[in-house]
């Protein structure tokens, strides 16, 4: 059995929708197929949330409409026939009126998850419908019945599998194909929560682990890991294979085509990942396992939103448990520390989340003299055995003219990392990747 996970704009109209279902018929087996919002309905979404909590019901009306007119046009699209097409958008105005009671009651934080996961409940039930029509013969199953996740950081994929089984009673079919939302799960308290944005990727690879899936594809609109940001570079050129430590480096540090978590679910069972474009769905793509192809320097990524901490303590700092204390004031705040150096007087650190910072600040005041800096980025080079690479060596020398904040080298052997002023994180992709990707008079094509 297959995992395919399509993203919002694999799914953004109704064109790309059809696409989807050409790549879904091409393919033998059974297969799981995990769909995202259509692009730009969550961010309608958010902005109903914003709405609810100002009590705002007016504008939330117009966006509702607004949303429903959307999915309607697209269904007119897909499900011309008259009959069809009057019974799917009965029953999609039947989930707009659940959804409108939804934002008139008392605004609940709690209210929220089940707000920002109705995109992938409508796309999945259109899509459905659309295959069925179509002639391809397909189960709806709802993601809340089985995606139960307790622990971000460490799904029990076990537990999920053990959900998921009943519904995958046809799995022995040739050619069964099963469509379930993105993004939504259940938290430790049975509450309706999510796997945070972009998380659609995270549950294909939570979905792919449960199964034990053959492989998991994952379609976008980028063919695969580049070595690194096209938005911001030229000449970039994509990545054929990547092994899980990379990729998950790559993602963690910012590159966009990859949720974070989505790695580590697969790992312990090596299950492959496919990198695929919806709307190329001949080119090659990146391939994700843990087969090692090529040792040393492979891409380059970025990270924004970065905030770096300097603690400076002369009294302090050299004793025992001290360094146990910072980091207690961040664990009790669920802060994660991006990068950390220490010298004799001081310790820096960085992190990416912000909404905890004044009582972080106000907690290590208690340890000395503290300095914060703003709107950092942090530049990431990866490639499996990087630190015994020698190019590595010339990271500094390359940026000899660009001010580095904060270096973290040897505490993973596939990364180098470095903070710099995000004002200053296109100059440095740009003379990094010049320096170690376009001088080689050979190009290494990974």
């Amino acid at each position: 059995m297959k995992v395919l996970k399509f993203g919002g704009t694999s799914v953004g109209s109704a064109k790309s929708i059809q696409n989807v279902k050409r790549i879904i018929a091409s393919q033998d087996g059974s297969r799981v197929i995990v769909l995202s919002a259509m692009s730009g309905v969550t961010n309608y979404l958010v902005e109903i949330c914003d709405n609810f909590r100002a009590g705002d019901s007016a504008v939330i009306t117009g966006t509702i409409e607004s949303l429903k007119r959307k999915h309607f046009e697209v269904t007119d699209e897909l499900i011309p026939a008259e009959k069809e097409n009057i019974s799917v958008k009965n029953h999609i105005s039947i989930l707009f009126q659940g959804f409108s009671r939804l934002t008139q009651q008392d605004f609940s934080e709690s209210i929220v998850p089940q707000i920002l996961t109705f995109g992938e409940t409508l796309m999945t039930y259109i899509f459905s419908e659309f295959l069925k029509v179509s002639g391809m013969n397909n189960s709806l199953l709802d993601a809340k019945k089985f995606m139960h996740i307790s622990n971000l950081e460490n799904p029990d994929t076990e537990k999920v599998g053990r959900l998921l089984a009943p519904f995958l009673k046809n799995s022995n079919n040739e050619d069964s194909i099963y469509i379930t939302q993105g993004f939504v799960r259940m938290d430790k308290f049975n509450r309706v929560n999510t796997l945070n944005r972009g998380g659609s990727d995270f549950t294909a690879t939570i979905l792919g682990a449960a199964i034990y899936a053959e492989e998991i594809q994952i379609w976008t609109d980028i063919d695969g890991f580049h070595n690194n940001d096209p938005r911001y570079v030229e000449n970039t050129h994509r990545l054929s294979h990547l092994t899980f430590e990379e990729a998950a480096e790559l993602a963690y540090f910012g590159a966009k085509i990859l949720h974070p978590q989505t790695v580590s679910p697969v790992i312990h069972r090596n299950i492959p990942i496919f990198l695929k474009n919806t709307f190329t769905p001949e080119a090659p793509g990146t391939k994700i396992s843990s087969e090692i192809t090529n040792r040393g320097l492979k891409a380059i990524s970025a990270k924004d939103g970065i905030t770096a901490i300097k603690i400076k303590s002369n009294r302090m700092l050299m004793a025992h448990g001290f360094l146990k204390k910072i980091f207690e004031v961040f664990d009790k705040h669920e802060t994660a520390i991006d990068m950390i150096t220490t010298s004799e007087i001081a310790i820096s650190l960085s992190i990416d989340d912000t909404r905890n910072l004044d009582p972080i600040l106000d907690a290590l005041k208690a340890y000395g003299e503290i300095t914060v800096e703003m709107d950092h980025s942090i530049i990431c080079v990866v490639g499996e055995g990087l630190i015994e690479d020698k190019e590595t060596y010339r990271l500094f020398e390359i940026l000899n003219n660009i001010p580095v904040r904060m270096i973290s080298y040897g505490g993973s052997i596939n990364n180098v990392s470095l903070l710099v002023a995000t004002k200053n994180k296109i100059p440095a992709l740009q003379a990094l990747h010049k320096n170690l990707f376009e001088v080689r008079e050979n190009l290494i094509q990974y």
